[in-house]
């Protein structure tokens, strides 16, 4: 299913992101309250580098898999 990130994501005053739900990029599962900023990678996907980009996601027992971005 196509979202948008901010469907996805909250991006904070202080420029960092965090995901609205358990979300999963690769092997790697985070909730809302993990914080992360431009330059960290997950499972090698610098996801904040997508900021204004459309999300790939695939929803599985309540956790939103990224599967690509378009």
């Amino acid at each position: 299913m196509r979202k948008s990130f901010n469907d996805v994501f909250n991006i904070l005053p202080n420029g960092s992101i965090t995901p609205k739900f358990q979300i999963k990029i690769g092997g790697v599962v985070m909730g809302p309250g993990v914080a992360f900023t431009k330059g960290v990678s997950f499972s090698g996907v610098d996801i904040a580098q997508y900021v204004g980009h459309d999300l790939d996601v695939e929803i599985n027992n309540n956790i939103h898999e990224i599967k690509g971005i378009y």
